[in-house]
């Protein structure tokens, strides 16, 4: 009997298994992050237009106008914040009020208020 023949067909195996089970593991976090965003879809926002909120800012993106914008989250809502002064880092509390809401009312925009 060939062991090399063996040996080999037995790791091929073994890479086999952890491939699927690192695929379904995979799979099975997609299937939460989906589940997760069609929750967020269907309930209210937890915010109310003219309303103002403290948060943490978590990181900043580009506004389509160009203008640099902070993102955070209020209940898990995203609230992007406009007019935020160059001093402010990712991780600082701030104050913004809302002003609208994306179209399926997943997100918001909000105007800076002020440090927290």
């Amino acid at each position: 009997m060939d062991y090399t023949v063996v040996g080999a067909g037995a790791g091929v195996a073994v890479l086999l298994v952890v491939v699927l089970v690192l695929w379904r593991r995979r799979s099975s976090s997609a299937r939460q992050s989906k589940q997760a965003h069609d929750a967020a879809q269907e309930r209210e926002p937890p915010v109310g237009l003219g309303e103002t909120y403290e948060f943490g800012v978590t990181e900043f993106a580009d506004h389509h106008s160009g203008d640099r914008v902070a993102v955070g989250k209020v209940e898990g809502f995203v609230v992007f914040t406009e007019d935020i002064p160059k001093r402010v880092s990712e991780g600082d509390v701030i104050r913004a009020t809302i002003t609208s809401f994306n179209r399926d009312k997943t997100s918001a925009d909000a105007i800076f208020e002020g440090a927290a």
